[in-house]
């Protein structure tokens, strides 16, 4: 079976050697390509340095698409596998077998397929390794570089950059200033355009084949693309920007426990610049970090970028995040969640020219976990290996019954889709477990209170346009919701829904469930750390001794009492071991054995 799995890993190598030292070996092969890219700064950034580096080699970059992460991921649309155009990834943690080049900075990458041309390189962004390392020539000048790095990796304290400096809008040449110092706000402003207009019709990919690689270039571009297009002017986002903020301040809705900002969702986000995700830090200055519940099926969390101790006290939030999912550990291997779970839920925005999720990426992200399981043969995967490049909801109940075959646990399914580090982390894949099956699931997940938008079954083009909205999101702001309702209430139909059925937990159960682990777990950490720092790292031998270590409190107590239990059994091996060789009539002080009665217990043989 593990052949199997290999063979359908493994396509015709193109490379005599790995990685991007082969690019001549592909220039032979395909005299165009295609970049798709994540939807950021970094992402478009380095879509601009792979143009640049691809178009050295003679490759012609013809096109470029936005990629993201979750059910975007799979609604890409699927390439000419046997035409001239080389499918090339940039910015991503997820591979596909389809991609013929991926370059990535982050700690891991998953569904990577063996034949593939890698360069994987741990940087602040993927833009720094195409332009300064990989290339043979910069492509970027230094100072762009300095500036996308800091905004990818949010290492803002370092160069003294604000809240309000990463979330403005509007950029003027302050001739009080630097060059340096003025280049690098006018970059805040890009980035901050860039994400505001990101979700427009095909921005980011003429960015992407047109600009230059230089962030005026890019600035440029996107003044140039907002004239023409009608987009929102920074005027009227500034003032989108000034209502979302005073609207995040409600206490009910963004949380703050300790020094910890805790919330689920993000609220109205609806107009054009309204949301930024550094908002609650701009609100909540003083807080240290932020767990974020998003009903997409993931938590995550962050420290504050703005504040010197962004590191806060030697606490890593990717080891939180490892501790939760061990806490986590019982309920989540309990769960078995199907290839048939995977694709239905990962093809939610897919198309009929859509890759979708298929064999080769079921088994390229799961198959070396440890609960990866596939109860047929060969022939099975054969089958499925066919059948899986249809989208889901086009197949038959007995071809569904199929995918059912192949299953990995709840556990394991996060551990491959969430990863981080110190200051940043996300517990992600959470949106494949706890789904029903069979085919009416689409609104199984929705909160009870805007069921009768989910279900709704009129004709009305607003509302449907809303439940549209509400089936792919999860949720609607406010003032979505009473224009659905009042529609609703004015057809005559009922505006309340009374759930009969037993109610099953779902995957927003365990979204929230996890973000709570999350926020008690930091705050646990939080405390150890701040009683460390409190008591100093010498103790007084009075205070050691007055440890109780049948009953310690907090973490340093507990490592304390390991390291005495350590010695204790250490020292007591050695004494034994001398008072045998002497024989019993060793003796030892009273004042010792009163101090350590443990050490010198009798010996009976």
């Amino acid at each position: 079976m593990r052949q199997f799995i290999k063979k359908i890993l493994k396509e015709t190598i193109l490379l005599k050697e790995s990685g991007i030292r082969g690019i001549k070996e592909l220039a032979k092969r395909y005299p165009k390509a295609k970049i798709y890219f994540h939807q950021d700064l970094d992402g478009v950034t380095t879509a601009l340095g792979m143009k640049n580096y691809l178009e050295q080699h003679g490759i012609k970059v013809v096109d470029a698409e936005i990629i993201q992460y979750g059910a975007k991921e799979f609604a890409i649309k699927k390439p000419d596998a046997s035409g001239d155009v080389m499918p090339v990834l940039v910015d991503f943690a997820h591979g596909k077998p389809m991609f013929e080049i991926h370059t990535d900075h982050h700690d891991t990458q998953a569904g990577v397929e063996q034949g593939t041309a890698t360069n994987f390189k741990a940087s602040r962004s993927n833009v720094e390794t195409i332009s300064q390392v990989m290339s043979p020539k910069e492509i970027f000048p230094s100072e762009d570089i300095l500036l996308i790095s800091t905004v990818d990796s949010a290492n803002f304290i370092e160069h003294d950059i604000t809240p309000e400096m990463v979330m403005n809008y509007l950029f003027k040449y302050d001739k009080d200033k630097t060059l340096q110092r003025n280049k690098m706000l006018m970059g805040l402003v890009v980035n901050k355009l860039l994400l505001a207009y990101k979700n427009k019709p095909r921005f980011l990919e003429d960015i992407v084949l047109n600009a230059q690689p230089s962030l005026i270039s890019i600035l440029n571009n996107i003044r140039k693309q907002a004239t023409e297009k009608g987009f929102a002017t920074p005027q009227d986002m500034i003032q989108n920007q000034a209502k979302y903020l005073e609207s995040r301040k409600d206490p009910e809705v963004v949380k703050t426990i300790g020094n910890i900002i805790t919330q689920y969702g993000f609220g109205g986000v609806s107009k054009p610049g309204s949301y930024d995700r550094y908002t609650p830090f701009r609100n909540n200055p003083n807080a240290d970090f932020i767990v974020t519940g998003m009903p997409m099926g993931m938590v995550q969390s962050s420290c504050n970028p703005f504040k010197k101790e962004r590191a806060l006290k030697g606490i890593n939030l990717g080891d939180v995040k490892d501790e939760v999912l061990e806490k986590m550990s019982s309920e989540l291997k309990g769960l078995k969640v199907s290839f048939g779970d995977i694709k239905k839920a990962s093809e939610v925005e897919a198309e009929y020219s859509s890759v979708g999720f298929t064999l080769k990426d079921m088994t390229a992200i799961y198959s070396s976990a440890p609960s990866f399981k596939v109860n047929g043969g060969d022939r099975l995967f054969e089958i499925l290996d066919d059948m899986s490049k249809k989208l889901y909801r086009t197949l038959s109940p007995k071809q569904k019954e199929l995918f059912e075959k192949i299953t990995v646990n709840g556990l394991d399914v996060i551990k491959a889709n969430s990863g981080g580090h110190k200051c940043i982390t996300n517990i992600s894949g959470i949106n494949f477990l706890y789904r029903k099956k069979g085919n009416n699931t689409e609104t199984q997940n929705i909160p009870n209170e805007l069921k009768p938008i989910a279900n709704y079954e009129g004709s009305d083009r607003f509302v449907n346009d809303i439940k549209s909205k509400l089936l792919r999101f999860g949720s609607l702001s406010d003032k979505q919701k009473e224009a659905a309702f009042r529609q609703i209430a004015k057809e005559g139909l009922p505006t309340t829904y009374e759930d009969n059925e037993k109610t099953e937990k779902t995957y927003v159960d365990l979204v929230k469930k996890i973000q709570n682990l999350f926020v008690d777990v930091l705050q646990e950490k939080i405390n150890q750390e701040g009683e460390t720092k409190e008591l100093g790292e010498e103790w007084s031998e009075k205070y050691k001794k007055s440890i109780d270590c049948n009953n310690p409190k907090g973490f340093s107590q507990k490592a304390h009492c390991q390291g005495r239990k350590k010695q204790d059994l250490d020292e007591y091996a050695r004494t034994l071991k001398m008072a045998r060789r002497q024989g019993v009539g060793t003796r030892f002080p009273k004042s010792a054995v009163d101090n350590s009665p443990n050490r010198f217990r009798p010996y009976n043989r």
